[in-house]
């Protein structure tokens, strides 16, 4: 499980200049209290806060850090620059503009080991237990991939045509070989999404196709998007790739999914959870989040991260900060979207009351 991250002066997380880092790993990556950290529980963490704050940089880190090589010894950063953006070949650009120090990187924490990326030396450290962890983590980008499979892999391999590295990922993982055995929660999990689509989720030649109940098949192209962020589900657990003890980064779920079907993604999260899957989602939806909340069933299930702009924008001190953690959307402070949606009320009272 992924227990926490530490951000020092990259893109929008500024720090302090109080403190710099002096190398890598765990023994001299001096993070300071000024630098952005989050912790997470073993739960589902929503990540809220306005464009800008973040969220989908802090899941590419942290997906970055558990996809790098485990050789011993390996210093090659350009694997990891690629989780930032695949055409990247100068790192200084990840550096926070507003930074005034050289040091910037972040480091990700588990169990009381780390995996620290110090980007501005170009170098990274894995604790050799992170080494040995077997990393089972899955990042679904807010871009709907499988649709356009036939030939993707092929020509992103080998013309490094500028996808997002997750993007090219979602549909290597969509795309593995499917295990004999599925365990009896998962496979309640499955008929579920299966009844909701009409069907399961095939692949031949390169193409993902929802095999309807009746017999016919329909291009993923061609289905509902809403349809096909299930059907994608349904072929991760499908493949093995959501097991107990494995880590889902989901940046903005409830993107093109009908709001009536929130309350059922809702509860294939909740069931994922309660079968040890840890979980790390971004979101601007109030509804969608609010239904995390209610439909839970204890409160550690579910948690929420507020990510913040603090300061003024004309002060040194202007910079992303995680305002507050709570186990309700109303227990956080400077909440955007809920903020957002007592406009949209005010607005409705206003003009019928006028």
């Amino acid at each position: 499980m992924i227990h926490s991250i530490s951000v020092s002066n990259l893109l929008v997380f500024q720090r302090s200049l109080r403190k710099t880092w002096s190398g890598i790993g765990k023994d001299n990556a001096e993070i300071s209290d000024d630098d952005f950290t989050l912790a997470f529980h073993d739960g589902i963490n929503v990540l809220i806060g306005e464009n800008g704050t973040g969220k989908t940089s802090l899941l590419k880190m942290i997906y970055a850090a558990t996809q790098v090589p485990s050789a011993a010894g390996n210093r090659d950063n350009k694997d990891i620059l690629r989780y930032f953006s695949d055409h990247l070949t100068d790192r200084s650009v990840l550096k926070n503009r507003h930074g005034m120090e050289d040091s910037y990187g972040f480091m990700v924490s588990s169990n009381g080991f780390d995996f620290a990326y110090n980007i501005s030396d170009g170098y990274y450290h894995c604790d050799e237990e992170w080494n040995d962890s077997d990393w089972r983590c899955v990042f679904i980008p807010d871009t709907e991939m499988l649709s356009h499979s036939k030939g993707f892999l092929a020509l992103y391999n080998k013309l490094r045509i500028p996808f997002d590295v997750t993007q090219a990922d979602i549909i290597t993982n969509a795309s593995l070989p499917e295990p004999r055995e599925m365990t009896p929660v998962m496979e309640r999990t499955l008929e579920k999404i299966s009844t909701i689509i009409d069907g399961t989720v095939i692949m031949e030649n390169d193409v993902f196709y929802i095999l309807k109940n009746d017999g016919h098949k329909v291009d993923f192209s061609l289905e509902a998007e809403g349809f096909r962020k299930l059907g994608l589900l349904w072929k991760l657990i499908r493949n093995g790739l959501l097991e107990p003890g494995s880590i889902l980064l989901w940046d903005e779920p409830e993107t093109n999914l009908n709001p009536e079907l929130y309350p059922v993604l809702v509860d294939l999260l909740l069931e994922l959870q309660r079968n040890k899957v840890q979980m790390i989602i971004a979101t601007h939806s109030y509804n969608f989040a609010k239904y995390l909340e209610i439909r839970r069933t204890e409160d550690a299930q579910v948690v929420f991260h507020n990510l913040f702009w603090a300061g003024s924008s004309e002060s040194k001190d202007h910079k992303i900060v995680c305002s507050s953690s709570a186990y309700t959307l109303e227990g956080l402070r400077d909440n955007a979207i809920m903020k957002a949606d007592e406009n949209l009320l005010d607005e409705v009272y206003d003009l019928r009351t006028q």
